[in-house]
């Protein structure tokens, strides 16, 4: 069946170009894809290949649409596409890609609680687990401020795709390859988002310096990252977390929620619909908190959602609804007195 959409289209140039990267160069999947992408970017081949595939190469190249009539999204769906066959493939795991869904929800959620930062003229946004930028470029095609982004990752592979997505969406970022629980990057960034990359952290010589470590065996990395992030975000900025269900009902929940109400206010714990994932236990919520800041209004008490199916498009556009219209009341005090 022949490509119609862009999206397809892009998808197809970069799927087969991987795979002939793949044979040629004797890689994984997901490694050719970076390679692939930084190709399409250039508009020529930068690797050296034999003459048949260096034409093959060119063909391909050649048949993409024209990228002034593509849009952002059509970009980032191709290569989350492509990213995910690359994920699947690989033998180490990687991080679990955020659905779309929540990407978009989560963009949403971000476009509104920056629309609200008299301050942030050109917001800074970071992702310090910013994976292959999925996450990280679906926000940013839905802030309607100019917005830099700054990514932060271990993993040199997805890196390389967050790179080539944020370059294919004309995207303004610093991306940075490094373990961002160990790493001092930037301070005072507008606003945090990531998908918390959930197991332990191994390095517990690290972990020690964090109020977050666990009193006996390895810590949470995820604990880890929010203490981390708390550091970079500026005073009376938000930080928008994927997190597990559980979070602060676990063996080393007590000293995380410690920190956080020293440290923060916690704006709202949304559930996403169990549908989403394989199990009840691997459910996973959006945690809203917010940096302490002098003169700060804050809630009296915290937005508690449980969000409907995301398929079930009128109970979601209504719950949408409720928590504009509670954010709205939240924040606009502050908006009105600065």
């Amino acid at each position: 069946m022949e490509a119609t959409t862009n999206t397809e289209k892009i998808y197809n140039v970069l799927d087969e170009g991987a795979e002939l990267l793949k044979k040629e160069l004797d890689l994984l999947y997901i490694d050719a894809l970076g390679h692939m992408g930084e190709n399409m970017f250039q508009g020529q081949s930068v690797q050296k290949l034999s003459d048949s595939n260096s034409k093959e190469m060119e063909l391909l190249l050649k048949s993409l649409p024209n990228s002034q009539d593509v849009a952002p999204e059509e970009y980032r769906r191709a290569v989350q596409l492509a990213a995910l066959k690359g994920m699947k493939e690989a033998t180490q795991p990687h991080h679990a890609m955020t659905p779309d869904a929540v990407g978009l929800f989560i963009g949403y959620l971000v476009n509104k609680l920056l629309s609200y930062d008299t301050e942030a003229i050109k917001p800074v946004l970071m992702d310090p687990a910013v994976g292959s930028g999925n996450l990280m470029t679906s926000v940013m095609n839905q802030v309607e401020k100019q917005t830099h982004f700054i990514g932060a990752e271990p993993d040199e592979t997805l890196l390389r795709i967050a790179y080539v997505n944020a370059n294919l969406q004309k995207h303004s970022v610093d991306l940075f390859h490094h373990d961002s629980v160990d790493a001092d990057t930037v301070k005072d960034v507008d606003l945090i988002v990531s998908d918390l990359p959930l197991g332990y952290y191994p390095n517990d010589q690290v972990a020690s310096k964090f109020e977050t470590v666990a009193d006996k065996g390895h810590s949470y990395v995820h604990h880890l990252l929010i203490e981390q992030a708390m550091t970079r975000v500026k005073k009376g900025g938000f930080l928008v977390f994927i997190v597990p269900n559980q979070i602060f009902q676990t063996d080393q929940s007590k000293k995380l929620h410690s920190f956080i109400k020293k440290e923060a206010v916690i704006y709202s714990f949304m559930q996403l619909p169990d549908t989403m994932f394989k199990s009840k236990e691997a459910g996973k919520s959006i945690l809203i908190l917010r940096k302490n800041k002098q003169g700060m209004a804050e809630p009296k008490q915290a937005l508690l959602v449980e969000l409907p199916s995301f398929s079930k498009e009128a109970a979601l556009a209504d719950m949408m609804k409720r928590i504009s219209a509670w954010l709205d009341d939240h924040l606009k005090i502050e908006k009105n007195h600065s």
